[in-house]
């Protein structure tokens, strides 16, 4: 290392400014690096709004009558979805064997809207025993 050091130095060239050099040619690198990742939290956002949208509909379509139950269902499930989620959310409700299921279908946001497509669709389900209703 000496030798390749007073040879730099002997010919009059140093190694002042590599660091920086080397540093601007990762950066793309990096920040690739970060957005990628971004986009997977918002993939795992996406899970758990999906799940939790899915709760709170089955919960509010088991308290509502029958002939109400689909608009309560949706109604609960796009209720705590902000906007980014809540365009392309479908939420649907069925009922059977006194047991209500809930489905609901969030698309997974693009952190760049427009310059790339993400064809993700997340599906949460959930299902509750119908309520007495007296």
């Amino acid at each position: 290392m000496r030798t390749i050091r007073a040879a730099a130095v002997a010919t009059g060239r140093s190694d002042r400014g590599q660091v920086t050099v080397e540093f601007l040619g990762m950066t793309p690198l990096i920040i690739l690096t970060l957005v990628l990742l971004w986009q997977f939290v918002l993939v795992g956002y996406t899970f758990t709004l999906a799940g939790n949208a899915a709760d709170e509909a089955v919960r509010a379509g088991t308290a509502a009558r029958p002939g109400e139950r689909q608009g309560a269902c949706r109604a609960a499930g796009l209720d705590k979805l902000s906007g980014g989620w809540k365009g392309g959310a479908e939420v649907n409700c069925t009922t059977g064997g006194g047991y209500v299921r809930s489905s609901v279908a969030l698309k997974v946001p693009v952190l760049f809207p427009g310059v790339v497509a993400f064809p993700f669709t997340v599906h949460g389900e959930a299902g509750a025993v119908e309520e007495a209703k007296r």
